[in-house]
């Protein structure tokens, strides 16, 4: 499904990997242990030994979930709409000297993975790149195994775009009203690329 959507935010996470942009980069300082913290599992409630588990990094490409997964002893596969970020899950694995699957492809369309699949799928910050979640969340539901685990970042829209910049002293100003249904843009700032 090529639609709109997806040549859209090919296109933007594309130029994100090429520019070197924060979360484009891969995790290259690991160990088991501060692959541990890092994904913080046990506070999380997913349990802590994941060897031999299967993992499934969902539009979380970049190299940074997928080789602290990969360190754990995870079998990782990593669903994400950008080669360049694939490229970047590839080249950690190589680094660390394990094996990971990586799959081109938008998380609304999971078809090329089978059902009841994955102890975990990790979803990080991406559910707000697509207009409608409950069709991602059926694709998740599809793929994740009974007595499997969903774990979901999900940015806020109502406070997207703050910035330290909307600090007053006192609290946070809103600049732009959240609408339902509205579209919700902002620039990127500067550490975004620091």
């Amino acid at each position: 499904m090529r639609d709109e959507v997806y040549r859209y935010n090919e296109e933007r996470w594309e130029a994100l990997a090429e520019a070197d942009a924060l979360f484009t980069r891969p995790r290259l300082d690991l160990d088991a242990e501060e692959a541990q913290a890092y994904l913080g599992l046990g506070r999380l409630g997913i349990p802590r030994d994941l060897a031999g588990r299967k993992v499934l990094c969902l539009a979380g490409g970049g190299g940074q979930q997928s080789a602290a997964f990969a360190l754990l002893g995870a079998d990782v596969t990593v669903l994400d709409i950008s080669s360049g970020q694939l490229e970047r899950d590839r080249l950690a694995a190589e680094h660390y000297g394990v094996g990971i699957r990586t799959i081109q492809g938008d998380m609304r369309d999971l078809s090329a993975l089978y059902d009841s699949t994955f102890d975990l799928v990790w979803h990080p910050y991406s559910l707000t790149f697509v207009p409608d979640c409950r069709i991602v969340f059926r694709q998740v539901a599809r793929v994740v195994g009974k007595g499997g685990h969903y774990y979901l970042m999900c940015a806020n829209p109502f406070f997207a775009g703050l910035t330290h910049d909307s600090w007053n002293g006192e609290g946070y100003t809103l600049r732009q009203p959240y609408i339902d249904e509205a579209e919700t843009s902002y620039p990127d700032q500067d550490w975004v690329y620091g």
